[in-house]
């Protein structure tokens, strides 16, 4: 018997109870799971650690370290993103339709939880927490599977969540952490056909290829993020380094982080300059053949890295000639996930805003809002770059399916 089919009676009967569960309830395990990540902070912190050792053991490196490290105000933000769920709408019941038909049948289309959930992740923990918390609150159960160098941090988090569930009107069986670090299990919740309602891979190229090659179950996809700033020959050179240092340098390690910058040939040569200056020693440049001449000890941009997420501190730069060159470029190699322009002239904006194929294009700002909690919607699941069902942050509105209701008075179709 595999791992899927030991849990799925409890899981889906767990389901289908959440699904009729009120806010009320909902909302009150949510704050008891709260308070049990702040009483057990300092367990969840030194599980995080043992979690961060190895994982300097085995040379990985410092970004993604970063993505896996877990302090007092990240536990602070898993709890306020918690709070902010708490305070939203339930997304569960909703309807804005209602009709008659002229045979005098009533149809209510109303939003209904997707059922289980399984999100597969890569190395950061605070996704447990995260996605635990929009799943209760849509509804939906939740099978989390999280990545072998996050396993002590994971089984610590999930070890808070059950405490606080335990003490509320809902059953610890709505969340099951995989514990087993054997990848094989993957592959079963992926082929899981009537257990899992949706999958969610949240991690790198390799996770997301691996996942769109073996699932039988949908899936929703949350993209790489090879993202890229084109600053327009009108823009102010100021605006756009701080727009470039911001989207780059914050930090480096997430999929929102700019990772090429297109820059119009009129303006390349002050604005590669002033970029430089302001970035010193910290960012290393992977320059094209005209831009690696305005930029001091740049090293050669390859074409295999056009399409590469660096997660690092290094920027690929390219220079160009229009607009045009840089819309089209942005939709070859680009990964639908966020793009941004910096320009001071509105039809340029309009057209770049139409024309290029992300989830998220950007006027004058950092790439870096892409982001549930930025833009309002509490936590996120991921950042979606397919185009069905839902696009861009996975927040609670995107955890809901649709089912009609009928009422009649004894109508049969002729």
């Amino acid at each position: 018997m595999n791992y899927i089919d030991k849990i799925k009676k409890s899981i889906k009967d767990a389901s289908r109870a959440l699904s009729i569960t009120t806010a009320m309830d909902k909302n009150d395990a949510l704050k008891k799971v709260a308070i049990e990540l702040n009483v057990m902070r300092d367990y969840i912190l030194e599980q995080n650690e043992i979690d961060i050792e190895n994982a300097k053991k085995s040379g990985m490196k410092e970004s993604l370290i970063d993505r896996l490290k877990l302090n007092d105000d990240r536990i602070n933000e898993m709890i306020g993103g918690i709070e902010t769920v708490i305070a939203m709408t339930d997304p569960v019941g909703r309807s804005n339709q209602l009709w008659t038909l002229e045979n005098g049948l009533e149809i209510t289309k109303i939003t209904v939880p997707i059922g289980v959930i399984a999100i597969i992740y890569e190395g950061r923990p605070n996704v447990t927490v995260d996605a635990f918390a929009l799943a209760l609150k849509s509804g939906n159960a939740i099978i989390l599977r999280g990545s072998a160098s996050a396993i002590n941090s994971n089984k610590a988090l999930e070890k808070a969540i059950t405490k606080g569930l335990s003490k509320s009107n809902i059953t610890t069986d709505v969340i099951h952490l995989i514990k087993d670090t054997d990848r094989k299990i993957v592959n079963e919740i992926l082929t899981a056909d009537g257990v899992v309602d949706l999958a969610i891979p949240r991690g790198g190229h390799d996770l997301i290829s691996m996942v769109i090659k073996n699932a039988t179950v949908p899936t929703l996809q949350t993209g790489e993020g090879n993202n890229h700033i084109y600053v327009d020959e009108s823009a102010d050179i100021q605006m756009a380094v701080n727009i470039i240092k911001n989207a780059k340098m914050q930090r480096v390690g997430t999929c929102n982080t700019v990772e090429k910058l297109l820059v119009h040939e009129n303006i390349a040569e002050k604005l590669l300059t002033a970029l430089q200056e302001e970035t010193a020693d910290k960012l290393e440049f992977h320059a094209d053949e005209r831009s690696s001449k305005m930029l001091k000890n740049a090293k050669n941009l390859e074409e295999d890295e056009l399409y590469t997420e660096y997660l690092d501190y290094i920027l690929g730069v390219k220079i160009v000639g229009c607009m045009d060159e840089a819309i089209e470029h942005i939709n070859k190699y680009g990964t639908m996930h966020s793009e941004a322009i910096v320009t001071n002239n509105l039809d340029n904006a309009i057209k770049f805003q139409k024309a290029v194929d992300a989830s998220a294009v950007y006027v004058n700002a950092s790439t870096r809002f892409t982001d549930g909690g930025q833009f309002g919607f509490g936590l996120e699941m991921g950042i979606s770059t397919q185009k069905m069902h839902a696009r861009g942050p996975v927040g609670l509105g995107e955890l809901v399916t649709t089912k009609y209701l009928i009422v009649g008075n004894g109508q049969v179709r002729k």
